[in-house]
């Protein structure tokens, strides 16, 4: 049921907000072997749900009253702490709230607690975070994607009704496919970065996880739009999202690994097929395409990324704040001894990647050479929607893989981006819809590309396409 119908259900009086917190609570409890929450705010959450039932009563309160909301550990919430999954972090106190988290509050959203995620985000599979690994609801052996995968069993185990993650290259989108959730990428620039913990400014995004697709754009929508704290924000007015489809029909592409590719899963494929089969049958142009510049995204991808996780985490030295090494004898070991102790190791790997490509010798050879290449690929990925409204495709090669299996190589997890990483190098919308289940149990998702600022048109698309698949 999705949370509009709960909203109908309290306004009726047949649920209120403290039913609905006190039953979430509940779930955490039962399931709180799985790890997706750090922190639960539970006087909190039941204090806040008292007051907008009041809300409810006086007829006073906003659109988005009684919603549950979990929010990752790198958004901050003032007075409560924000770590980034991080040991560096452990114990900070944020001093002011996300801009995002500003406007769900303002419209009397309810959070519930903060979830884990891959320390600062890095990572595909939610392990790499100072307070353990995440496990998928759907089969604890298995791994509920990254960086956001705390976000996605938060949903996934009925803890909340919706989860805020973020997304620098499939952070929401491929959890959300593990889980069998809706997951939003926006156009970078939609939703304001400002009190999101940066791993690499020029990709993070903070996105949306839901079990209904209405969820996810209702609060996307709430979300969304200018903010002068992040001089990066978008001044593109915010279209009021109308799930009416328009009568023409569409214009869809789709890259020809989608259904070519020997290493993507024969469940991912079929159900693309399926999807490909029922756009035509009901009169829409599909049509396979080849992306010439596919070979070069993931390594731009990494390049520019590990290249501004360098920059962006320097801010960690155990002087101002933070983790500060006990041991330390001078101003030297302080630099070392905090930030040795205080970042995990897939952090340390991408820093030292990052310092590499960064340095005098390589700048050129690699960091200029990546920013020339990604602008390439936003063009040549803009172009193909001067044609087609839509490319559809994979969100991962495969379904939720199980925990441990690609800790020891490195180059195997970061190509669990493969598909996902394109729209956050061309800065476009995507989102990830969940298709059933596979012959294990596992859930399967496929992602919708879009061009930059059609989130509205990608919602009234995705929900077309789901109701082709129950016809």
């Amino acid at each position: 049921m999705s949370f509009f119908n709960l909203q109908k259900d309290i306004s009726l009086g047949n649920n209120s907000c403290i039913d609905l917190v006190s039953e979430f609570l509940l779930n955490i409890q039962k399931k709180r072997d799985l790890n997706a929450f750090i922190e639960v705010f539970e006087e909190e959450s039941v204090l806040q749900a008292k007051n907008i039932d009041k809300k409810i009563a006086d007829g006073t309160a906003g659109k988005l009253a009684g919603l549950v909301v979990s929010i990752k550990d790198l958004l901050c919430l003032k007075d409560h702490q924000v770590t980034g999954g991080s040991n560096v972090l452990r114990n900070f106190t944020s001093l002011y709230t996300a801009t995002a988290i500003e406007h769900l509050l303002k419209e009397d959203a309810i959070i519930i607690g903060r979830t884990n995620c891959d320390e600062f985000g890095m990572g595909s599979s939610n392990e790499n975070s100072f307070y353990g690994p995440v496990k998928n609801a759907a089969d604890i052996t298995k791994v509920p994607g990254g960086s956001s995968g705390g976000a996605a069993v938060s949903v996934q185990l009925g803890g909340c009704q919706v989860a805020i993650g973020s997304d620098t290259g499939g952070s929401v989108r491929q959890p959300a496919a593990f889980c069998g959730l809706y997951g939003l990428k926006p156009t970078y620039s939609r939703i304001s970065r400002f009190g999101l913990l940066s791993y690499a400014s020029s990709f993070d995004t903070i996105g949306v996880l839901s079990k209904t697709l209405e969820d996810n754009a209702r609060v996307f929508e709430t979300m969304a739009g200018y903010d002068p704290k992040d001089s990066t924000s978008s001044k593109v007015p915010v279209k009021k999202i109308d799930f009416r489809v328009p009568k023409k029909k569409y214009k869809v592409a789709y890259f020809d690994y989608a259904l070519h590719e020997e290493g993507v899963d024969p469940s991912i494929r079929e159900r693309i097929k399926e999807n490909i089969d029922n756009l035509r049958a009901d009169g829409n142009m599909v049509e396979e395409i080849s992306f010439p510049l596919t070979e070069y995204v993931l390594p731009v991808y990494y390049i520019l990324t590990t290249a501004e996780a360098s920059s962006n985490l320097e801010r960690y030295d155990g002087v101002r704040y933070g983790y500060r090494d006990a041991n330390v004898s001078d101003l030297e070991s302080l630099y070392k001894l905090s930030r040795s102790h205080g970042f995990g190791e897939e952090v340390k790997r991408r820093i030292f990647l990052g310092t590499f490509v960064l340095s005098a010798n390589y700048y050129d050879a690699y960091y200029i050479k990546a920013q020339k290449a990604r602008r390439l690929i936003r063009e040549a990925t803009r172009e193909i929607f001067k044609k087609y409204d839509f490319i559809l495709g994979p969100v991962a090669a495969t379904n939720a893989f199980p925990l441990q299996s690609k800790n020891d190589d490195p180059l195997a997890m970061y190509l669990s981006d493969l598909y996902t990483v394109q729209s956050s190098v061309a800065g476009t919308p995507a989102i990830s819809l969940p298709q059933g289940k596979d012959k294990n149990g596992l859930p399967i998702g496929i992602q919708v590309m879009a061009d930059d600022y059609k989130e509205a048109e990608l919602y009234a698309f995705s929900n077309y396409l789901l109701k082709l698949g129950r016809l």
